[in-house]
């Protein structure tokens, strides 16, 4: 009778530990809302404790390729804010431009700042932030002064035709301009580019998107050559060969700065 009782007890315990357990894991079980991260761990929320190592599903940063890097080690919150934090307080970017939103924007780019060695991966990111440095004013405009003033619809364009009232002026980190980019971005990341452009100056995510689009598109593959060759990719003839040397001048200033920051030596063939 004493065996009997004891072994009922042992199944009793048995069955509250189980259920504990069950519990706890049940905790751990990540139901989490669109814009948070389900954690290694099992937990909801955002930032690196979240969306970085580990992360097993929501908006996570994207992983470690096989050089090693992973973005979010190089773009620290630290290196971001230094850009960001140069800008007055009233610019409209200062709201709108954020690391987080970037990292998750870059998990749709894996080869971004992954390819080649350590060090190929920081000048890439290196060169890409004094672009938008130098595009935005350390992310303050997230559209291009006077735009709306401008035209930038290449009428010849039949694949990607502009839409009357609609304006393809610089939006975004890199400042996206023209039908003919609007169009295939759009076709590219999931959104209407010539019908709605103005998404790319209200939804972050989306403008950071256009940015690392334009850069995977028509900059990544020059970087091997050299920072002034990602200008050349970014305006040409608009300011290389001397047609513009204070602009190039202030780009590679960003360029070096943003090595130095990361402890990566520049390169040559710094100007175009």
């Amino acid at each position: 009778m004493t065996n009997m009782r004891n072994n009922l007890l042992t199944m009793v315990l048995a069955g509250i530990l189980a259920g504990a357990l069950l519990e706890l894991i049940t905790a751990q079980t990540c139901g989490c809302s669109a814009n948070m991260c389900c954690s290694q761990y099992g937990y909801c929320g955002t930032g690196d404790a979240y969306c970085g190592t580990g992360c097993q599903a929501g908006p996570c940063y994207a992983s470690p390729s096989s050089n090693g890097v992973a973005v979010s080690d190089i773009v620290s919150q630290t290196f971001f804010d230094g850009i960001i934090g140069q800008a007055d307080a009233s610019c409209a970017g200062k709201g709108f431009y954020s690391r987080s939103v970037f990292l998750q924007a870059t998990d749709s780019y894996s080869s971004f700042g992954r390819d080649g060695s350590i060090d190929d991966s920081k000048r890439e990111i290196a060169a890409f932030f004094a672009h938008v440095t130098h595009e935005t004013g350390h992310f303050c405009y997230i559209e291009e002064i006077d735009g709306p003033s401008k035209n930038y619809c290449k009428e010849d364009n039949t694949q990607y035709p502009c839409v009357a009232g609609k304006g393809y002026y610089g939006r975004g980190p890199i400042q996206l301009s023209w039908n003919f980019n609007y169009g295939p971005a759009g076709n590219s990341i999931g959104f209407d580019g010539l019908n709605n452009p103005e998404i790319v100056a209200t939804d972050p995510v989306v403008s950071f998107k256009t940015a690392l689009w334009f850069w995977m598109n028509n900059v990544h593959s020059v970087i091997g050559q050299g920072f002034g060759e990602t200008i050349r990719a970014i305006n040409g003839d608009r300011e290389c060969n001397g047609a513009n040397p204070d602009t190039v001048n202030s780009r590679v200033e960003y360029y070096k700065d943003y090595c130095n920051q990361l402890s990566v030596d520049p390169g040559d063939n710094l100007y175009c």
